[in-house]
């Protein structure tokens, strides 16, 4: 089982703000699509109420909630645990939201896909800090914005250092 985390971040680490994404980036999410497709997706509730109320498709989809409640066309677990166990068998998972989910699931990620994007935002939420001697950057692609996306951005992939 191999654990990845997702996510579209600003240059201070932005998430989000007012449970929606920074901006409205067409090859990012061309990006999140092709990366994640076929496999398991891991989300907070509030992830998952931010979507469009139906689960993403081509992907598991379980969401992660401490409410006593269950969500209609995903699968529903209570906690971490409850989740790892349920992709133990998956070849790569991958955790896309909130910020609470990529703070608890981070110390059992082996890779992060972050997209970076050249901007500063208003945010109310954040990817946690990352210790740069604890990751390593193979792969990163520069992606110029355009007339479909307002903002330079680089596709990275970090792995973790054994």
């Amino acid at each position: 089982m191999s654990i990845s985390m997702i996510a579209a971040v600003g240059q201070r680490l932005e998430l989000g703000y007012q449970n929606q994404l920074l901006c409205h980036l067409p090859v990012d999410l061309k990006h999140f699509k092709e990366i994640t497709s076929g496999h398991t997706v891991l989300m907070g509730d509030r992830t998952w109420d931010s979507l469009p109320k139906k689960p993403l498709p081509n992907r598991r989809n379980i969401v992660i909630t401490l409410d006593d409640i269950e969500f209609e066309g995903v699968e529903t677990v209570h906690s971490i645990d409850a989740a790892l166990k349920l992709v133990a068998d998956d070849e790569e998972a991958f955790v896309m939201g909130g910020a609470t989910m990529y703070r608890l699931f981070l110390p059992h990620a082996d890779k992060l896909y972050l997209t970076r994007i050249v901007s500063d935002f208003t945010a109310d939420v954040w990817f946690p800090e990352i210790d740069e001697n604890e990751w390593k950057i193979v792969e990163s692609e520069f992606v110029p914005k355009d007339e479909k996306n307002a903002y330079d951005l680089y596709f990275q992939t970090l792995i973790r250092q054994k």
